[in-house]
């Protein structure tokens, strides 16, 4: 163990002197840190997840042709040897990022030259470079025909001459998306929503009446720190839960990049799945329900017109639950990813509570406190944030068993 200790030690010291170095794992990290506060100046939805997603799969594609560990999901480039794997991620998300947002290309640009300064001149970095430019055309050309840009031909539910709310609903187009590693939007789409009448439907729609309400009695203070830390939609309070997993020793960067590909596949399949199963279904929200008189279990309701939920409701159907699709999406992936091995602490921010940090011990009390807070928040019934989170989990599952296998040789 000594002798082989030593000559790590050599071949470190001479690679440095050569003016290269092995790339360090945590630059997966701090470069999805950067694309996620890029990404975030969108605004919320699903556009930012699969941006996301777009990214990380370049960077992925990068570094496995420089460090071919797994199946890759282009067909494979080849990288001139010891081209900078630093060099490539750096270049892969500029290259992705100025396509997907232009109108941040400064701050890009600055993130990029700031990253490059920090690597030594000459071929290993003109050839990460290269190898990284050229991922991100794989990756850009693949979402040039993902359906993303169909033009919107959502149709609203009415008869000729009765006003209905002018704005467009989100995401409408979604479900004719081409995904990542399902076969078709619908594969997984869960049953219906409960029934009007049935007794789930009656206690789903009393629970976020009393504890969803904007000036809610019974929803505690914790309750409510929740609810507002998940009114947070976008990748920038999502990705900051891997980073636990992908910051624990021993990480190589060839895992991390097939880490974060993964989960941003995942995230973005699943998002799919989810607004095929919305628009499908065009399930009512509680602010609806709650304000118009219907048969709920075994009696009438009485409609409370005043009635608000704490946050905004989302302009789109109501089930299945999308954050808790997400969150089960991203939840099976970093389950997957730790089989047989302690998962450690998990935390992240969020924008709508500025410098709270929220913290979780398993993958399941994650996705459980997204669950019950789109409850709180008063814009979701339990049952559907039971559904989304299995349909979520579901889909999860699926991209870990199909995206990217680990080479016979690879060790990983």
């Amino acid at each position: 163990m000594m002798i082989w200790r030593a000559i790590s030690t050599v071949l470190t010291v001479l690679a440095w002197g050569a003016g290269w170095a092995p790339a360090r794992a945590d630059v997966i990290s701090d470069w999805n840190q950067t694309a996620c506060e890029t990404v975030a100046k969108l605004g919320p939805g699903a556009p930012g997840h699969r941006m996301l997603a777009v990214v990380q799969v370049a960077v992925f594609e990068a570094v496995n042709s420089i460090e071919p560990r797994y199946a890759p999901w282009f067909p494979r480039m080849t990288a001139p040897a010891g081209a900078s794997v630093e060099a490539a991620v750096a270049a892969a998300n500029r290259a992705t990022l100025m396509a997907l947002m232009p109108a941040e290309k400064a701050a890009i640009e600055s993130a990029y030259q700031a990253a490059l300064k920090t690597l030594p001149d000459g071929a290993a970095k003109t050839d990460g470079i290269a190898v990284g430019e050229k991922a991100a055309a794989q990756a850009l050309a693949r979402a040039a025909t993902d359906g993303a840009s169909t033009a919107d031909t959502y149709q609203w539910q009415t008869t000729p001459g009765r006003y209905v709310p002018t704005v467009v609903p989100a995401a409408a187009t979604w479900p004719l998306r081409k995904p990542w590693v399902l076969t078709r939007p619908d594969q997984f789409r869960p049953g219906p929503p409960p029934d009007l009448g049935s007794e789930l439907w009656a206690r789903d729609l009393q629970e976020v009446r009393a504890v969803g309400a904007k000036n809610s009695t019974t929803r505690t203070p914790a309750q409510t720190d929740i609810a507002r830390f998940w009114e947070e939609t976008r990748p920038v309070v999502y990705y900051p839960v891997i980073r636990a997993v992908s910051q624990m020793p021993g990480r190589t960067v060839a895992q991390n990049a097939r880490l974060y590909a993964a989960a941003g596949m995942a995230m973005d399949d699943a998002l799919i799945a989810v607004f095929d199963a919305k628009y499908a279904y065009n399930f009512w929200r509680p602010i609806t329900a709650i304000r118009v008189e219907h048969l709920a279990g075994g009696s009438k309701t009485v409609a409370d017109t005043g009635w608000m939920p704490f946050i905004a409701t989302p302009m789109h159907p109501e089930y299945p639950c999308a954050h808790c699709v997400a969150s089960g999406a991203l939840g099976a992936v970093l389950r997957e990813e730790m089989r047989g091995r302690a998962m450690p602490r998990l935390s992240s921010t969020s924008p709508t509570m500025p410098g709270a940090v929220r913290e979780w011990d398993s993958v399941e009390a994650f996705m459980d406190e997204v669950r019950m807070a789109r409850v709180y928040d008063g814009v979701h019934y339990r049952n559907s944030t039971e559904v989304g989170n299995q349909l979520g989990m579901t889909v999860g599952a699926l991209v870990q068993k199909s995206f990217a296998a680990p080479l016979a040789a690879s060790g990983n």
